[in-house]
């Protein structure tokens, strides 16, 4: 949308956005340089070298710092770095169950104690067909405790990127996460 996600805009105008931040699933990093913007370390990272190519010449054009990589979101513990806060803008509904619970496990591996994780995505209530596979807020809620997180809210987001199938009523999913093992 040439921009920062509205949904991750107003949960940092809130006050609820600790850094570094992490933008998984960062596409051309529009919300990691938002955050970067603010003055929030950010870092984001996505399988697409091209996406991260666009990402990397955008922050420099901006005249902002950001680390964009080229990395994959199931092996986020590999970044050697843990987050206050990470957000998700379309990446979590791309998985299958298998991923999910893999790209959960990831965000506990990558993510500080008490961190905060905002996940847009397409939710059950979505109008339409075709698009993305549909989450429920059970889904949501169950992968993030078979993971070890407590603690979570969710809602529902008025806008999000355009979508070639007119959807636009993502579910997101922002809480504060608190693993129950320590890590």
């Amino acid at each position: 949308i040439g921009r920062g996600q509205p949904a991750f805009e107003r949960v940092a105008d809130a006050g609820l956005v600790a850094g570094p931040v992490l933008e998984a699933g960062c596409g051309t990093g529009e919300n990691a340089l938002f955050f970067a913007a603010r003055g929030l370390e950010a870092v984001g990272v996505d399988a697409v070298e091209t996406a991260v190519t666009a990402a990397r010449v955008k922050a420099a054009a901006r005249g902002l710092t950001v680390e964009f990589l080229v990395h994959d979101a199931l092996a986020l513990g590999e970044l050697g770095r843990r987050f206050g806060t990470v957000v998700d803008s379309g990446l979590f509904h791309t998985f299958d169950d298998d991923e999910r619970s893999l790209y959960v496990a990831s965000l506990v591996a990558a993510t500080a104690l008490r961190a905060r994780v905002f996940v847009l995505c397409f939710s059950e209530l979505e109008l339409g067909e075709g698009g993305p596979r549909r989450v429920t807020q059970a889904e949501l809620h169950d992968a993030a405790r078979a993971a070890g997180f407590d603690g979570l809210a969710s809602g529902a987001a008025e806008e999000a990127a355009d979508h070639p199938g007119g959807l636009a009523q993502p579910a997101v999913l922002g809480g504060r996460l608190e693993p129950r093992q320590g890590i």
